[in-house]
């Protein structure tokens, strides 16, 4: 009987198996990544250049399918990595005040498919990191590397035991928080102004709860049209670091 909890995404020891090629080279080529095995049709592997120290396994379509859920998109590649080590805010906030790379910080954003397109945007407009809660948040796994296409490996991802600490602590660190909030006045653009900025987004349609808003400098809107009521967070996380990218 498999282990309570076990997925085909993930292997009893608690490693996450990632498929499809983006996400399999990108963890090939992060140093930080252990990648413990690949399983692969022949015709995949003929595209990459695998170190000798990690065991590989020929196997045909089927076989991968067995390894992923149902209907991913494995292209012929699944590996079997250990999760990236653990990064501490303290560590990220060192960077200097001139350097005015924006943070993302999400607040209940519990689907991995979200948490992935938001780490994919995150890497394209050279977001600093990301922070979430430990506690309220996906683990890395397959459906989210699948969504990063390779970002996962390239943008740093803080977990916290205690948001609203932690937002005190990029306060103090020279971070304006701006919470992103559908009924506020004012406009993301006007609110982020020219100093370094955290992005906060909460949980579609929950959104952000009451004691993250309240460790918020500001509160702001995107300019969306109003025969739409919101934005799924993952469009709003890309449009907020698109804005925060191309301020004067």
């Amino acid at each position: 009987m498999a282990r309570r909890g076990h997925r085909p995404s993930q292997t009893p020891a608690g490693r996450p198996r990632f498929w499809g090629r983006h996400a399999v080279t990108a963890a090939l080529a992060n140093p930080e990544r252990v990648v413990r095995k690949i399983w692969a049709t022949r015709e995949a592997l003929g595209a990459l250049s695998i170190p000798s120290t990690i065991p590989v396994v020929f196997a045909d379509v089927a076989d991968l399918a067995r390894l992923v859920p149902s209907d991913a998109p494995h292209q012929g590649l699944v590996a079997e990595v250990d999760p990236l080590e653990d990064i501490w805010l303290g560590d990220l906030l060192q960077q200097g005040a001139d350097d005015k790379r924006p943070l993302v910080i999400l607040d209940g954003v519990t689907d991995p498919h979200n948490v992935g397109a938001i780490l994919r945007s995150a890497a394209a407009f050279d977001a600093l990191g990301i922070i979430t809660p430990d506690r309220n948040a996906p683990p890395e796994s397959g459906t989210i590397a699948r969504a990063a296409s390779g970002a996962l490996e390239l943008v740093p991802w803080i977990r916290v035991v205690n948001l609203a600490r932690a937002l005190e602590e990029i306060a103090e660190a020279g971070f304006w928080r701006v919470g992103l909030d559908g009924e506020a006045t004012q406009s993301f653009a006007q609110a982020i102004g020219q100093q370094r900025v955290a992005i906060v987004l909460g949980a579609e349609g929950e959104g952000m709860r009451q004691n993250t808003a309240a460790h918020c400098d500001e509160l702001a809107r995107l300019p969306i049209s109003p025969q739409i009521e919101s934005l799924n967070v993952s469009n709003a996380a890309a449009i907020a670091l698109y804005a925060a990218a191309v301020r004067g």
